[in-house]
């Protein structure tokens, strides 16, 4: 995910606003270009007509990317009765189209199973990989292929409005690895009417939201100015849901060289994942055992 090539040794996290009709890497390459770094990668692709929270990491932060794409993410989507497409979304061919649609009752109530730990079945044009080949490439081939179901933590799925007998729009919370478009083919089959997504877009992702975003626009117009710089968010925003413990200056030396230092006494368990900070910065992430902490990734701050 991460590039690192010619350019500033910067770090940090910057959030973008996905436009429609942009796909993820393309959105990393801009904020890459337009902050002169060396080294960047992404947590978490948005499809190309989705919206909303791209999470850019620079330099050191990319250490911390698994801490976001792991967190719970917020979505909110636009569902299209009538109709099933070989995407799933709006973008594909329609296969299958009926004349049923549901109540708004009828979406409450099919909607409970769709919450908790479920199963879900990848879409076919997806990143999922079929022995060693991305199933959005052997879709486009023509081939025939199954995607097993993965499990599925969704924190909450509710109807936020049912617009018309043709749309509506739900908000799901939910773990790494969800499928909003799965979601709506599979709520799809079950009212019996077929369904894909019509629009999407992400709220927030871990402890970053839309709102906070730069848009594309605004990477262009401030690129390479101390102006963007000061958009640029600090490595520890990643990592917000570890506990930080406090290392001493000698800690801090033997975390940095890879090897267990002492922190501060706190209420973190034997064996919890925690990261260390020293004068405010990053210094390492690891498993905190009685007063030390075990690096497993170690900044460069």
């Amino acid at each position: 995910m991460a590039k690192k090539g010619k350019g500033r040794n910067i770090s940090g996290w910057v959030i973008v606003d996905k436009p429609a009709g942009v796909n993820s890497t393309a959105v990393v390459g801009k904020v890459r270009w337009a902050f002169d770094a060396a080294k960047a990668g992404h947590a978490g692709t948005l499809d190309p007509a989705a919206t909303g929270v791209l999470a850019v990491a620079l330099g050191e932060a990319t250490k911390t990317i698994p801490y976001i794409t792991d967190a719970l993410k917020c979505y909110r989507f636009t569902v299209r009765f009538g109709a099933s497409t070989n995407t799933d979304d709006a973008e594909g061919t329609v296969l299958e189209s009926r004349p049923q649609r549901p109540t708004t009752e009828q979406i409450t109530t099919a909607l409970a199973p769709f919450r908790g730990d479920i199963m879900q079945v990848p879409p076919q044009v997806s990143a999922v990989k079929i022995d060693g080949e991305r199933a959005y490439d052997l879709a486009r081939e023509g081939s025939t292929f199954e995607i097993a179901a993965r499990p599925l933590w969704v924190e909450s799925l509710e109807l936020i409005a049912h617009l018309d007998a043709d749309h509506a729009v739900l908000e799901m919370v939910c773990g790494k690895g969800g499928y909003v478009r799965s979601i709506a083919r599979d709520l799809g089959l079950a009212l019996g009417c077929l369904a894909h997504v019509a629009t999407l877009r992400r709220v927030w992702s871990g402890p970053f939201d839309a709102e906070m975003g730069l848009s594309m626009e605004q990477l262009q117009d401030m690129a390479r100015t101390p102006e963007l710089d000061a958009h640029l968010r600090p490595i520890a925003e990643g990592l917000r849901d570890l506990p930080e413990l406090p290392a001493s200056a000698q800690g801090a030396q033997k975390l940095r060289n890879g090897n267990p230092g002492m922190v501060m006494s706190s209420d973190v368990d034997y064996g919890d994942e925690a990261w260390a900070s020293y004068q405010g910065q990053p210094v390492a992430v690891g498993i905190y055992k009685a007063g030390e902490l075990h690096p497993t990734r170690v900044f460069n701050t």
